[in-house]
């Protein structure tokens, strides 16, 4: 990571990983995945004495999303997400918040086509449309950095579940494939859960490759 620094907030019920990504030479930041306590996310990032400038949304899943109303209320920011996923962050069946105490329904701000690339906080963005875990799960890639920010589709040794609501292990395995095989092996990895590796790992390791 060339002009940026990282960090983790680890929240709500199932261990998501929300990352805050500050660049060096701006002060400004990207917020992905504001999965829950938006408190606590809020205090990360004056420690962190930044200023957000986007919210990234890897998928719609209520356990990615919680949050996202009240940092986006705070900082007056807008919301990014792939086309594909607009029903998902709509319908509380479908990004399964309708299972629990905190139903949620979330219209993005910005709907990405795929390898659209955009400007946020001063990095050079490209969304890539992953499907799989759901219909418009997408990963974000930041050339620049060397980093790509994964969502649910990949994981440290693995890919995401394919038993939700317009889930298809065929598609996962396919998006798998186009990541291993199109971006370059040194590329730092961090996922919606679990620890951060490399595309060169994946594509040694991964069973799914």
């Amino acid at each position: 990571m060339k002009n940026s620094e990282l960090q983790t907030c680890v929240l709500g019920s199932v261990s998501t990983n929300c990352y805050l990504l500050k660049n060096k030479n701006t002060g400004e930041l990207l917020i992905v995945d504001p999965a829950d306590h938006a408190q606590e996310i809020f205090s990360r990032i004056r420690e962190m004495q930044a200023k957000p400038a986007a919210i990234l949304l890897t998928h719609g899943h209520y356990d990615h999303i919680l949050a996202v109303e009240d940092v986006k209320k705070e900082y007056q920011i807008p919301v990014y997400a792939c086309e594909k996923e607009a029903g998902t962050l709509l319908d509380p069946s479908a990004n399964l918040s309708g299972y629990g105490n905190r139903s949620c329904s979330l219209k993005a701000d910005i709907l990405l086509e795929d390898l659209q690339a955009f400007e946020a906080a001063g990095f050079s963005v490209q969304m890539l449309h992953t499907p799989g875990h759901t219909p418009g799960s997408c990963c974000y890639y930041l050339k620049d950095e060397g980093i790509l920010f994964s969502g649910d589709t990949l994981f440290y040794g693995s890919v995401g579940r394919t038993d939700f609501p317009g889930g298809s292990t065929a598609q996962i395995v396919e998006s798998l494939h186009r990541l291993t095989d199109s971006l370059p092996e040194e590329t730092e990895v961090y996922p919606g859960h679990d620890i951060s590796t490399t595309i060169g790992y994946e594509k040694r390791y991964n069973p799914f490759v």
